[in-house]
């Protein structure tokens, strides 16, 4: 097993931004991690979408920092950045040559603090517009595009705040006030509810007085966030099912559960055994269903990592033309009931470690990557240190701690199942209950 050990320094601002470094001088760059615990998790019925819109408007200048200047001036000189949304999170970042530290610094703190003096009725309908047409572009006009959304709104219940995706409705976008948005900001952008990692060629006492000195001002002004609110969901205690028919390229069958909230032993067991199940070249389902009997023309399986109360396990399987989408379902709970019954085999769960091991070095080899993971496990599991840890966690676990997570979270009476039926482009949507 690999000994990780990455340099970890920690401060929290007076205000209560939540400073964390790990030094780097491999290469002269530093990589700087904004994460504002506030994704679409924290929208509330009728105002869907915010989230996301903020990380487009966040771009559109703040008080003293021009539209678009944001990239043009880190791009200038050297760097790259960008920003996404999840249920759980909005992150900002970029990485710079250790030079340009300080501007990358002094932007992040201008619209942290001081963008809503940008956010006028025209920047808004600007980006409002962005945001529909990228929902045009990338769910309703592409093929599969709102499998997911419909995954979602399957398997967990319509109250819930993972049953709408990231992206929002378009009602909801259009029905977006001003007055709307910079309440959103208000609430939800802060330095106490925010964290900042900075990862590369910089030593933590140069960081922390650097962040000290942009950051260090701005007034604690958002209201945190309260862990723990949202309720732990069981597995569903029998399946349910949505079914489309859309002009897709071929019939496709998604199979969902929930499972446990990520960074936990159950979680990473359930990990392993989806591994086993679907998320190798190796795995089980893709040995027989794609290659032995060809019923699939291709199969995933993965766990999706939540922090509130619940996280998602998906398989998806392409299915193969002629081929009855209902026999793959079944097929798919025939190979889980093994799995439960019996357990990964010694080679399998060597195989779905190794293979855990071979994605994590890689993606913390990149600078960018290790600030994004510290700044995901300290903001949302409050562990920074988790870098080091995760795979000592993993690893541990043996086989029969995959088979009873299995059992508990990948029962086939617990399917959430959405199946999109190819079919001409003249027909509608069909859902069936």
């Amino acid at each position: 097993m690999p000994d990780i050990a990455y340099p970890i320094a920690e401060r929290t601002l007076d205000n209560g931004l939540r400073v964390v470094v790990s030094e780097d001088r491999t290469v002269p760059t530093v990589s700087v991690c904004l994460w504002v615990k506030v994704g679409s998790r924290d929208e509330v019925a009728g105002r869907t979408g915010l989230a996301h819109l903020f990380e487009h408007l966040m771009f559109q200048g703040s008080r003293n920092v021009a539209s678009g200047e944001h990239f043009s001036a880190l791009m200038g000189v050297g760097g790259r950045l960008n920003a996404t949304t999840w249920f759980d999170r909005t992150n900002y970042f970029e990485t710079v040559p250790k030079g340009a530290l300080e501007l990358a610094l002094w932007l992040e703190a201008d619209r942290h603090g001081r963008l809503l003096d940008a956010v006028t009725q025209a920047n808004l309908d600007n980006q409002r517009d962005v945001v529909k047409e990228e929902k045009r572009q990338r769910y309703d006009n592409a093929p599969y595009g709102n499998a997911l959304r419909d995954v979602y709104a399957t398997i967990f219940p319509a109250d819930h705040p993972y049953h709408h995706p990231t992206i929002g409705s378009m009602e909801d976008l259009e029905a977006a006030t001003l007055a709307d948005v910079h309440e959103f900001f208000r609430r939800h952008y802060g330095p106490n509810n925010s964290v900042l990692t900075l990862v590369g060629d910089v030593t933590p006492e140069q960081a922390f007085e650097l962040v000290e000195r942009h950051f260090g001002q701005l007034p604690a002004s958002a209201q945190r966030r309260e862990e723990g609110r949202i309720p732990v969901l069981a597995p569903l205690a029998e399946p349910v099912r949505l079914e489309r028919h859309e002009p897709v390229p071929n019939d496709r069958v998604y199979l969902a559960f929930r499972l446990p909230p990520d960074a936990g032993d159950d979680f990473h067991a359930v990990g392993l055994a989806l591994d086993v199940l679907g998320g190798l070249a190796s795995s089980r389902l893709v040995e027989r269903l794609v290659r032995e009997e060809r019923l699939a023309t291709g199969l995933s399986a993965h766990p999706m990592g939540l922090a509130a109360g619940v996280s998602l396990g998906l398989i998806s399987v392409d299915v193969s033309a002629g081929v009855d989408p209902a026999q793959v379902e079944q097929e798919v709970c025939a190979e889980l009931d093994r799995f439960i019954a019996d357990g990964p085999t010694a080679e399998e769960l060597e195989a779905a470690g190794a293979e855990t091991e071979r994605a994590w070095l890689s993606a913390l080899a990149a600078q960018d990557t290790r600030a994004d993971t510290i700044c995901h496990y300290t903001a949302l599991f409050d562990d920074p240190h988790y870098v080091n840890t995760f795979l000592d966690q993993v690893l541990a676990l043996d086989a029969e701690a995959v088979r009873r997570a299995a059992e508990r979270y990948l029962q086939p009476a617990s399917r959430a199942v959405v199946t999109y039926l190819a079919a001409a482009a003249e027909q509608t949507d069909e859902d069936v209950a």
